[in-house]
């Protein structure tokens, strides 16, 4: 198995239930959708902070999204992943046992986050690529140590500034990414709630994983409990199947080691 057919996933620690939640992305969109959410919330966390550190840290994951939305244009995607699940879950309310409440809640926030999206435009996102202070700093930051303040004193005037004029300039940039991301985290809450859980073992730390080839699968949850240290590492074999085998993490100073033993796991497969 080459380097480059690895894929690490993203865990979730779940406190409460003593577990950790690795996702896989098993196609583009996906890898992509989860990367936009995963900074966003960077982005948001850090930039509340109001510190200068974290208000460079928050800088840096917005404008890794503003590179992940140059790759496609993601807001046509999102318009037609939300047009398809609120057709999807329309075709729900007149069935036997289901919760009319819930269900009509869910549509009505799709199709606000629709008409969120829809009204942005197509170019909502050209006053965060046009802004001269972070094309300054996206540039300098292709270099290591580039955004230090004799390379970008500019940058350090700002940085220095009290923090309610920073979060300020960080509310107004990201409003402007927020119909995209709350569509992104709406449409990743669906794909999740979509999957069925079930228990599997993996013999001698290793599983291979089959899809129904009419029924093409988007995620990968795999659950482990928190206090084994053990986390999987998945392969694509192909369109229909992956494999994966689960490793020992033996602290910073040792490599990881394969599982010999069988290792008992939940697995939820996300259409």
């Amino acid at each position: 198995m080459t380097q480059a057919a690895k894929q690490m996933t993203e865990p979730t620690l779940d406190s409460a239930m003593g577990t950790i939640v690795y996702e896989q992305p098993l196609n583009e969109r996906m890898r992509t959708f989860m990367r936009m959410d995963f900074l966003y919330n960077q982005a948001l966390y850090q930039s509340e902070i109001g510190t200068a550190a974290s208000s460079r840290a928050a800088i840096a994951a917005l404008l890794d999204i503003l590179a992940i939305t140059t790759r496609g244009d993601m807001r046509s995607d999102c318009l037609k992943d939300l047009e398809r699940h609120v057709t999807h879950l329309n075709e729900f309310q007149s069935r036997p046992g289901v919760d009319g409440s819930r269900l009509s809640s869910v549509i009505a926030n799709l199709n606000r986050l629709r008409a969120d999206l829809m009204n942005a435009g197509s170019n909502f996102l050209q006053p965060l690529r046009d802004s001269e202070f972070l094309n300054a700093i996206r540039l300098r930051s292709a270099i290591p140590g580039g955004t230090c303040e004799f390379d970008l004193p500019e940058y350090t005037c700002w940085l220095s500034q009290p923090a309610e004029e920073r979060l300020a300039a960080f509310g107004q940039w990201l409003e402007i990414l927020r119909p995209l991301c709350d569509a992104v985290a709406e449409l990743l809450w669906l794909t999740r709630q979509n999957g069925k859980s079930r228990q599997e073992t993996a013999k001698g730390g290793m599983f291979m994983i089959s899809f129904d080839r009419d029924a093409p699968s988007q995620l990968l949850r795999i659950i482990l409990p928190a206090d084994r240290n053990l986390f999987p590492e998945i392969s694509g074999g192909g369109q229909h199947r992956c494999n994966m085998r689960f490793l020992q993490w033996n602290g910073l100073g040792q490599r990881p080691a394969q599982v010999e033993d069988d290792v008992h796991f939940s697995l939820i497969v996300c259409p």
